[in-house]
């Protein structure tokens, strides 16, 4: 009776294992998604500014 006990406790462990590797993989994919739309802000800024400048310099 005791093995049964043992691979109760083993099976939820596992569970819980791949339910935090799930929300891991999720916090990941936000990051990563967060961090690609920062760069798109700050290359779209960046060329916003290139171009007023040369609008500045070009008589």
């Amino acid at each position: 009776m005791g093995i049964w006990l043992e691979l109760g406790v083993f099976g939820l462990v596992f569970v819980f294992a791949f339910w935090q590797m799930h929300d891991v993989r999720k916090a990941q994919e936000q990051t990563r998604l967060q961090r690609a739309r920062e760069k798109a802000a700050l290359e779209a800024a960046e060329n916003k500014d290139a171009k007023r400048e040369e609008s500045v310099q070009t008589p």
